[in-house]
C-alpha cells in the first residue's frame, strides 16, 4: 500500500495562517503595557532605601535593627532585593557584592561607600585634618607646601630666589590648595537642603557642565564636559546643585573613571530615584602633554543606574538628548 504523499510545508509563517503575530500589539496596548511597567518600577525602586539623613545620631546608612524594617508590614513590601531598578548599596553585614556577584542590568560594584557617615564622600587619611585645621594649621600647611615646590624648582634646574620666581612657591600652594578645594567640601554643605518633593517621573538633564581636575597620576590637569540625568521618583534636587556636586569631586585627585562614578552614585544615594546617568568627555593633558602627546584625542566614560543602566530605551533617549546642539 502506497504511503501518502508528504505534505510540503507552507512557506507562510505560521502566525500569518493562525491568527495576528504575537508581535502585532496595538499602540494603546503597548502604551498600556510601558505605562504599567513604569508605575511598577516607581513602586519597587523605593522599597526600604531611605532619604539621606546627614544629622542623624547613628550615621548616614540605616540599620538594618530598626524597628521599621523589622516590622511585617515592611518585608512585605520591601521584599525584592536587587531588581533592575536597584542601586547597590552598603551593607551592614559587610557582604560586598564583587563584580562576578552582579550582573550588568544592576549597578556597578564599589569597594566604599558613597557618602560617610560625615558627607565627606570617600575622603582620604588627610581629608578630615585638612578640613577640619585651625587657622595656625593652615598656614603651616601653606608653608610646607611652598617649601616643597621649593624644592621642585630646585629639582628641574631653576633658582628659586631670582626675581620671577620668588613668590612661585607661595603662589603655587595657593593655586594647588585651590584646586584640591574638593577635599573640604562635603555633600551636606553642598545640597543645603535643596531637595523638594515632585510629582516628575522623567528625564531631568543638566549638561556640558565644565569640569576641571588633577590626574591623580601625573598631577597635571583634565578638563571637559559632564552631562547628568536622572529620573525622579517623587524627589527632585536644585538644578544648580548638580553643578555644584561635579565641581565638589572634580576638585580633588582624581582619574575620570572614578569621577563619574562618584557623582552619579551620590545622585543615587540622596534621591533615590529611578535611575541616573553621568557622562563625562575630557581631554588629559597627561596625554597631549607628554606620552604619547596625541593632541586630538579625547576620553569618554559613563556610569549608569537603574533604569537608565537596565533599560535600554530610556538610556538612549538620555543620550541622543545630550548630543543634540
Amino acid at each position: 500500500m502506497d504511503s501518502p504523499p508528504l505534505r510540503q510545508k507552507t512557506a507562510i509563517p505560521s502566525h500569518l495562517t493562525n491568527g495576528p503575530s504575537p508581535l502585532s500589539i496595538s499602540t494603546e496596548a503597548r502604551d498600556k503595557k510601558e505605562r504599567d511597567s513604569l508605575y511598577a518600577a516607581i513602586q519597587t525602586s523605593n522599597r526600604g532605601r531611605q532619604v539621606v539623613n546627614f544629622n542623624s545620631p547613628n550615621g548616614y546608612f540605616p540599620k538594618s535593627s530598626t524597628s521599621a524594617m523589622e516590622s511585617p508590614a515592611y518585608h512585605k513590601h520591601h521584599d525584592i532585593i536587587y531588581s533592575d531598578t536597584e542601586v547597590e548599596h552598603w551593607r551592614e553585614d559587610g557582604a560586598a557584592r564583587t563584580p562576578l556577584a552582579t550582573s550588568r542590568a544592576q549597578s556597578p560594584y564599589t569597594q566604599h561607600p558613597t557618602i560617610d557617615f560625615d558627607g565627606l564622600s570617600w575622603p582620604s587619611r588627610g581629608t578630615r585634618e585638612r578640613k577640619e585645621a585651625t587657622q595656625e594649621q593652615k598656614e603651616a600647611r601653606l608653608a610646607k607646601l611652598a617649601g616643597a615646590v621649593r624644592t621642585i624648582l630646585e629639582c628641574v634646574g631653576e633658582d628659586p630666589d631670582r626675581e620671577g620666581l620668588l613668590d612661585t612657591p607661595e603662589r603655587y600652594a595657593k593655586a594647588l590648595l585651590f584646586f584640591t578645594k574638593g577635599y573640604e567640601e562635603n555633600l551636606r554643605d553642598i545640597v543645603n537642603g535643596a531637595v523638594f518633593h515632585e510629582d516628575h517621573d522623567e528625564l531631568v538633564i543638566v549638561k556640558d557642565i565644565e569640569i576641571f581636575s588633577l590626574c591623580e597620576h601625573h598631577l597635571v590637569p583634565f578638563t571637559g564636559k559632564m552631562h547628568i540625568g536622572y529620573i525622579p521618583n517623587r524627589r527632585v534636587i536644585g538644578l544648580s546643585k548638580l553643578a555644584r556636586i561635579a565641581e565638589m569631586f572634580a576638585r580633588r585627585l582624581q582619574v575620570q573613571e572614578r569621577l563619574t562614578k562618584q557623582v552619579a552614585l551620590a545622585l543615587s544615594e540622596m534621591l533615590q530615584p529611578q535611575g541616573v546617568a553621568v557622562v563625562v568627555e575630557s581631554s588629559h593633558l597627561c596625554m597631549v602633554m607628554r606620552g604619547v602627546q596625541k593632541t586630538g584625542t579625547s576620553t569618554v566614560t559613563s556610569c549608569m543606574l537603574g533604569r537608565m543602566r537596565s533599560t535600554a530605551k530610556t538610556r538612549e533617549e538620555f543620550l541622543n538628548l545630550i548630543n543634540r546642539r
